[in-house]
């Protein structure tokens, strides 16, 4: 919330969530299902966020 109220608006950086879901796939992970979620905050401002489900086999 402090990231949409000091900068306008809080938004997932692609490079970051591209390594992040790399790092993980190297490991053995797979994405199942990923969602994103934008949702508005006292009118004026927004945020975005990923639910991701992964998964892997021991």
């Amino acid at each position: 919330m402090l990231g949409s109220l000091l900068l306008g608006s809080s938004k997932v950086d692609p490079v970051k969530f591209t390594n992040f879901l790399n790092q993980n796939a190297q490991q053995g992970w797979a994405v199942i299902t990923m969602e994103k979620d934008i949702r508005r905050m006292l009118l004026f401002w927004k945020r975005e966020a990923y639910v991701v489900v992964l998964e892997r086999e021991k």
